[in-house]
């Protein structure tokens, strides 16, 4: 493995974490990441690397990073916690419910209609989740890669 460090494994130092060897697979795996990984599929992408990692240490690293506000955690309705590197600037997503694959996306339209409801409220947005649900127009399922 390069001797980069990663984007998560930076946070962690710099937020005063104790980086172990199996957290730095961790958090490299999490930085390396372009889906949504959950638990599991970080623990297969971790193991590769390290085949001393175990479930338990991906699932207490996870809720750690998550603890520290370096790691987001998503629940896209399949029943699986996904994660994702707490993201620097806002995105929405769109969620194919066959593939489970998904697409990160950003509307300054919606964004706005969403501050202009807030308001018509009574309200100041200070934040939000926006998750679409759906399935390709072709019909055919892409892939999960």
């Amino acid at each position: 493995m390069p001797d980069r460090k990663a984007k998560l494994e930076v946070l962690c130092v710099e937020r005063g974490l104790k980086m172990t060897d199996q957290r730095r697979v961790i958090a490299r795996v999490l930085s390396d990441a372009s889906d949504h990984p959950d638990v599991e599929a970080v623990h297969r992408r971790a193991t590769a690397i390290d085949a001393n990692i175990s479930i338990a240490t991906v699932y207490r690293t996870v809720r750690l990073f998550e603890e520290a506000g370096i790691l987001a955690k998503h629940d896209f309705g399949d029943g699986r916690a996904r994660y994702e590197e707490t993201p620097d600037e806002h995105h929405d997503h769109l969620i194919d419910i066959q593939s489970g694959k998904v697409v990160e996306f950003h509307n300054d339209e919606i964004e706005e209609l969403q501050r202009k409801i807030a308001e018509k409220a009574g309200y100041r947005l200070v934040g939000h989740r926006l998750e679409l649900y759906g399935v390709p127009l072709d019909g055919k399922p892409e892939r999960q890669k």
